[in-house]
């Protein structure tokens, strides 16, 4: 699906209602939700974690963790069905990554296997092979005007 953004606040409002999306889906009992962001440096993947951040009712401002490779945010988002909680949020960018294996010292299989977990990685292209086939891609590209973004899901 291909979604046209022409501004900032319309790319974190998209975001947002992918997060509605995943709280009314099953809830997934294996492993983390896991959302991988493609795109150009600038294309709008840190104002998509934004909105998804938010939408998840985490109040700190996002900004990519691009040095610290992660940052982990607590929730308290429910999915009603069944009371599943996801605990935490992770906000991922793996730009310095420069083979999956570098993940492995940080936990990062842990923080996959875990269900509770809602995992969002910038740059996600880079360690593709490592992730659940169920991940759910979001590439993002600029548009033709300076704040227009083509999304696709």
């Amino acid at each position: 699906m291909r979604v046209f953004s022409t501004n900032p606040r319309q790319t974190r409002e998209l975001a947002a209602g992918l997060v509605k999306k995943i709280l009314a889906s099953p809830p997934h009992r294996k492993h983390a939700r896991v959302l991988a962001l493609v795109g150009d440096l600038g294309a709008g993947k840190t104002t998509f974690v934004q909105g998804f951040a938010k939408a998840l009712g985490i109040k700190n401002r996002m900004v990519s963790p691009t040095f610290l490779i992660f940052r982990k945010y607590g929730t308290s988002i429910r999915q009603p069905a069944d009371n599943f909680q996801f605990r935490y949020f992770y906000h991922v960018d793996v730009y310095i990554i420069q083979k999956s294996s570098e993940l492995n010292a940080l936990g990062f299989k842990k923080i996959l296997s875990d269900p509770q977990n809602i995992v969002l990685i910038e740059w996600a292209d880079k360690i593709k092979r490592i992730l659940p086939k169920d991940t759910i891609w979001v590439r993002l590209e600029h548009g033709r005007h300076e704040k227009e973004r083509r999304i696709y899901f």
